[in-house]
This record gives structure tokens, sequence and C-alpha cells, in this order.
């Protein structure tokens, strides 16, 4: 665990603005920056950066966080990846990580990344050894070039031949980088005789391995690294850093499903190509491909198996839609996977396939009308079923009305009737569900909203969380509970200056949603010191205002209903007096309730 101290400090020594401006254009508007989200296909920017509060929020899509968040969501870094991209941007040194955790040996050892460095310099010098592993490789048609270019190599068949590479072989690390398996007081490498490809991460540095058998061995095809503090599967794809040049250039990504798949597109002069790491096709993939492309061609196999992966990776990518960007689908024959379709067609007819790859649209319709007989009217009517969830969380506007068409055509509606039916809202009505409400400084705030401003106020200028009256908050509410918390924090922590510092405190936890209201808030009002402080006492008076005449209204049924004591009806009558307009003090019949 890396220690909350250090991530403050960090968060107090780096500028958002200088971690996002090389990423999105942003351009000066008032105290903040603004630019048009990378997050979300938009023509007006809605994507707005504080540099006074170190956070960026956008009220178009809702994507928010300070500059460990943006770096995680922008770049699909790991969380301790992003801490040490940041730290290594201002000249900090990321603190090893505690032992207790299960993540690095101690202060004063090798981290993570050395480990996995040398083990790979280890396995690429094993394979220089192995006949069977180097005719394994030239039977597949790989050259030197080629696997010298991807670092693959060879783990021995034994049990502990790592203790070649390192002299501690009972050093706690290698067990926590995923290297060595320690069970009932036994050490062994997790990879023998395998192939080994070593997985990098987006800036070329290695987090993990994938190890495949020979042929006709037993054991699963291929076995992967653990997750681990440095390695998360799910975020991580084959290949990117040695193809990313070839993507830029050809603003397109070929997504396959394994590791020889790759290289061996690359070997044939396909070298825009990457897999998911046997794993399926997940959010923090697909985010990350959009960002390497303005298209992205996932190619399976044209089986069942490889139609249902295809499927899961278009569900998983309606939500991250953009209308300037294509996300298509390329199935090949049964027979064949790319290796050995490139070995029968060759290149040319390999990129023109890609090239003709179907539209994710054509690939959504076409499965939804499989399903169904629409020759019937309760086919028509299950086709809308079917639709309803999947054409509502397509993001991208232009793309979902005319999805929104389609569907309509195959079932014989008009598009009206069809987005009625599916429930759809226009894009008008959820820019006004997205966008921030205003907060009137009156007593008849929306349900929460004071307390929202409240928090906002104590974001802008930490120094009045000790003007905070906690005492009129009620604590069955979620915004009442975070503004103890951040009080709290803020007093506890005065290293603790920004928003992107609260938020980083309250990663994950319950009360990240209110802060995240909270912040739209700061934004909308553009609230600063002084209008904080106005704003603040505004919100207290009505705060107290609210509980008092909950109050009044209790002792007024008590009293009511003859269940009062004296010292509770004199309370009434000074809550009484000082709201003035209230009724006088009830009798004890019904009529007066």
């Amino acid at each position: 665990m890396i220690p909350d101290s250090f991530k403050q400090d960090l968060l107090n020594r780096v500028d958002i603005v200088d971690v996002i401006s090389p990423r999105v254009p942003l351009k000066k508007s008032g105290a903040n920056w603004v630019g048009l989200c990378p997050f979300h296909g938009e023509r007006s920017p809605s994507f707005t950066v504080s540099q006074p509060k170190q956070f960026y929020h956008c009220f178009g899509c809702g994507a928010h966080g300070n500059a460990i968040g943006f770096l995680i969501e922008y770049s699909g870094l790991g969380y301790v990846e992003a801490l040490r991209e940041l730290a290594d941007g201002v000249g900090m040194k990321l603190p090893e990580l505690r032992p207790d955790a299960g993540r690095r040996k101690a202060p004063e050892g090798p981290d993570l990344y050395e480990f996995l460095e040398r083990a790979a310099g280890y396995y690429r010098e094993q394979l220089k050894g192995s006949t069977r592993a180097i005719e394994y490789l030239k039977g597949r048609g790989l050259t030197g070039r080629t696997a010298a270019r991807y670092g693959i190599g060879y783990a021995p068949a034994g049990w502990q031949n790592l203790a070649a590479a390192f002299a501690q072989y009972e050093d706690k690390a290698l067990v926590d980088c995923g290297l060595v398996i320690e069970n009932e007081g036994k050490r062994y490498d997790r990879f023998r005789d395998r192939v080994m490809f070593p997985i990098l991460n987006q800036r070329g540095t290695v987090v993990g391995f994938g190890g495949r058998v020979f042929e006709g061995d037993s054991g699963p095809k291929y076995m992967n690294s653990p997750e681990t503090p440095v390695f998360e599967k799910g975020r991580e794809l084959y290949g990117l850093s040695q193809a990313r040049e070839a993507i830029r250039k050809a603003n397109r990504v070929v997504v396959v499903e394994g590791y020889m798949d790759t290289v061996m597109l690359a070997q044939y002069g396909v070298e825009n190509a990457v897999a998911t790491l046997g794993t399926a096709t997940t959010p923090a993939h697909v985010q990350k491909l959009l960002r390497q492309a303005d298209e992205v061609v996932f190619c399976f196999d044209g089986d069942a198996a490889g139609r249902r992966a295809a499927w899961h990776a278009l569900e998983v990518s309606l939500e991250l839609l953009s209308d300037r960007k294509a996300i298509r689908f390329l199935f090949l024959p049964a027979e064949h996977d790319p290796d050995s379709y490139l070995r029968a067609f060759g290149r040319e007819a390999f990129e023109a396939d890609v090239a003709r790859a179907q539209p994710l649209s054509a690939f959504l319709l076409a499965g939804l009308k499989d399903r169904t007989d629409l020759s019937t009217l309760e086919g028509r009517s299950r086709l809308i079923a079917e639709a309803k969830p999947l054409v509502g969380r397509v993001a991208a506007p232009a793309l979902r009305a005319q999805l929104v068409h389609a569907v309509a055509e195959a079932v014989a509606m008009t598009p009206s009737e069809a987005a009625r039916l599916m429930a759809l809202r226009d894009a008008t009505t959820m820019r006004e569900e997205r966008a921030p409400a205003r907060i009137e400084r009156t007593s008849t705030a929306v349900e929460g909203r004071v307390e929202r401003a409240l928090l906002a106020c104590v974001l802008a200028a930490p120094e009045l969380a000790s003007e905070l009256e906690v005492q009129t908050l009620d604590a069955a509410r979620a915004e009442a509970r975070a503004i103890v918390e951040v009080r709290d924090l803020l007093r506890a922590q005065p290293t603790v200056r920004t928003v992107g510092g609260v938020l980083e405190a309250f990663r994950g936890s319950e009360h990240e949603p209110v802060l995240v209201a909270a912040e739209r808030i700061l934004l909308d009002l553009r609230l600063d010191g002084e209008s904080a402080a106005l704003v603040l006492r505004d919100a207290q008076a009505n705060l107290l205002n609210r509980r008092n005449k909950a109050r009044h209204t209790e002792l007024h049924q008590r009293i009511a209903a003859g269940l009062a004591t004296g010292e509770e009806r004199a309370e009434f009558a000074r809550l009484s007096v000082s709201r003035p307009g209230l009724s006088e003090t009830p009798q004890t019949s019904s009529k007066t309730l």
C-alpha cells in the first residue's frame, strides 16, 4: 500500500493542467480551462479542468477525477503505474510498497519491474539453448528477428530454474510479481517448459508473462501471470508497445485473440495488431483501444465461440462509442486463424477483409434479427424488447438515432413508435439530465441540494471546514455523512488542500458519488473563497430552518394527539415565535391536523 501522505504530497506538487494539456487541447476560460472531452465525442467543449482545485469534470458524459484518475482513464494505466508516471514527472520517487500488503519485499530491495525484467532476460537466454523451443517456433514460421522484437523466451522444465537468475530465490518479491508459487511452505517456478511471451505496459516495461505449452503437451494451452500490483489483465493488451507506431500510421488497430496471432501478423507486415490476454474484452480494453485509433477491428474465429466473444466485445463497447470512432468485427473462416489465413491468402487479402469488416451497427442488428422470426407480430415485438437495453446504452447520439430508425424499419414501425417502446430519451433530455442543476440560496432547495451546496463550499475553501455546524445535519442523508467525513479529513490532514486531494482520499468509498455531485456544483456556481463563505452561511441557515420546521411539525402532531410534555409544549411555543405565520398551539382535536 502506498501511504496516503505520499499521494497527497504528489497531488500538491502536480499541476493537473500540465498532465492533461499534452493529451487534450485546452483553452483558458476564466479561472478554469476547457476543451473537447477525450472520453466521448462532442463538438462543443464541456470538459472543464479546474487548476486552482486540481480536478476535471465533463458536463457532457460525467467523467471526473484528479490527475491520477485522468491517467488511469485516458492512458489505461493501472493505479500504481499512474502514480509512478506522475511521480517521475515531478522528480519524486515512488515509495516501496509495504510488505504487509504483499507487494514489495523491503524498502531497500529492488522493485517488481526489475524482477520481471531480469526474468525476461533469463527466459530469452534459455531460448537460445532449447532446441525444442526453437524448432517449435520455426515450425510456426517465426523468424529470429520477430522473436527478438517481441522478446520471446523459454522457461525450462524443472521446478526451481529461476534460482539461477535470482540469488535470493526465497525473496518474497518473486511471489509478489507472479514468477514463483508458494504452497504449503514449498516454492517453485510458475512457468515451466513453456514458450514465454513478455507482456509490456504502455511504457514498454515488462509487467507479466504469457506461457504457451508445446503441441501435444498436457496442461492449459496458455498460462498468464496472476494479477499483481503492476499487472491487471483486464487493462493490458499484448503487443501494444510494439504496435503503437503502426497503429498511429494506419489510424486503425486490429484486435486478435492470441499471442501467436499478434506475432505472426506482425511478421507478415500487419504490425498494427494487438491481443487481449486470454480474457474476455473489458471496458478498459475498449477505452484504451479507442484512444489509440479512430477505428478498432475485432478479429475473431467464425465459430460459435468466436461469435460469442465478439458479442461480448460489442456489449462492453456500447457505452464507450463515439460518432467519431468506428468499431468493426471480422470473422475468419472456421478452419483458419489469422496465421493460417495469411499463409493461405496473403497480407493483401487479409487487410482487404479488415477494411471491409462488419460495422458494429450491422453486427448488432444482424444478431438481433437472428434471434427472432420477423414474419410474425410476436417476433417483431421480441426484437423491440431485445433491442431496448442495447440501443439504450449506445453513447454515440447520431449512431443511436440511426439504430432506432433501423430497428423501426425491421419491425414495420415509425421511428417515434420504436423509440417510445424502447423508452429512449432524446439527446436534449439526456443533456438536461446530465447537466448540473443550479443551487438556489433559498429554503426551498431540492432534496439534498443544500447539503451538496454546503459540501461544494468546503471543497472550494477548505478553511471553511472549521465553520461547519454538523448538528444541523440529518445523519440519514448520504450528503450529511459525506460532509462530516470531509470535515474530519480536512481537520486531521492539513496537507489535503484541493478537490483533487479530497477525491483521492475518498476514492472508491461510499462518499465518492456525493463528492462528484458537489464538484459539479462548485464548477457551475464558480465558487471562490469569498462566495463560498456566503453560500455556506445561507446553506447552514437553510439547514437550521429545515430542522426547526421538521421539529415544529413533529411537536404539532404530539400536542394534537395529547402526547406532548410541558417541555415539548414550551419548545413548540419557542419555535412558533421564531417562525412567523405558523398556527397557534393546536387543540387535541384531530381536525387541527
